[in-house]
């Protein structure tokens, strides 16, 4: 059966773990679907992993939805989640329902995503009240990167983990179905957790948290850039589809491939008649 914000909420009531990976296309959605993978989280980090932009500021509302729909399409039980771009919520609230509005009409997404704490508790009502899912992201919140001074851990010192419990149950008390935690000390996310009736989704905020998202790419070496410390690399793919880039290659180049048994034949008495 299709997962659905009710299996998240019974999850933490049930003390019942939460796993969910990005996925940017129809066939990496439709292996980690497959795998049973509880959602799916179309994320504006397809700008660095999957369109080489430094960051993901210059994600589109297009980008996200055109990336949305092949992940939905392939999506037959997890639970997909799109982010929503820099600069498509911040503006106005307004702007906040609208463009969460098409992430679920022409995305097919189930539930959005966005980044901020207490500032964007309106949007995150008013994308509630239109009866859109919204998952929280709070931490470190890489839209904000410039303003954040760089990719740094987040609650650090006493004032800013107030602040971030703070942000958290402010999330919560908005509207918002569950909330990432990215990069916050264990301890402090492990508190957050606590504290809160909704589930929170870590990543490199420790294993205390009610679940846990990472980048596919990160995860299985693909992504051959900057490897966060909190990532744990279970497969290295990039480095095997590497190698089978290679071996083909060498083989379309020595006439090797194809051989016979990747051709097709025809009958003799067919080819004597071309004469």
């Amino acid at each position: 059966m299709k997962k659905t914000i009710l299996d998240f909420k019974k999850a933490k009531e049930n003390n019942e773990r939460i796993s969910m990976l990005t996925a940017y296309d129809y066939s990496s959605a439709k292996l980690i679907d497959e795998a049973g993978i509880d959602a799916i989280l179309i994320g504006d980090s397809l700008g660095m992993v999957s369109l080489g932009y430094e960051d993901t500021l210059s994600v589109t509302m297009e980008d996200m939805i055109h990336h949305t729909k092949a992940v939905a399409r392939a999506t037959k039980n997890a639970l997909v989640v799109a982010d929503l771009p820099f600069m498509s919520y911040q503006t106005s609230v307004y702007d906040a329902v609208y463009n969460a509005g098409r992430l679920i009409k022409e995305g097919r997404a189930h539930a959005v995503k966005l980044e901020g704490g207490i500032e964007m508790c309106d949007r995150i009502e008013a994308i509630v009240k239109s009866s859109i899912p919204v998952m929280a992201h709070i931490g470190l919140t890489p839209q904000s990167v410039n303003a954040l001074g760089g990719f740094k851990v987040q609650g650090k010192d006493e004032k800013a983990a107030k602040a971030l419990i703070e942000a958290a149950k402010a999330v919560e008390k908005a509207g918002a179905f569950a909330v990432v935690l990215e990069c916050v000390p264990a301890k402090l996310a492990e508190i957050v957790t606590k504290e809160l009736n909704i589930p929170t989704i870590g990543i490199g905020a420790g294993a205390q948290c009610d679940g846990q998202v990472l980048v596919y790419q990160d995860m299985i070496g693909m992504f051959s850039g900057f490897t966060p410390k909190f990532v744990k690399k279970y497969a290295n793919i990039g480095d095997m589809m590497k190698e089978a880039f290679e071996e083909y290659n060498k083989e379309v180049k020595n006439g090797s491939f194809p051989s016979q048994e990747h051709t097709f034949k025809i009958s003799e008495d067919v080819i004597e008649k071309l004469y």
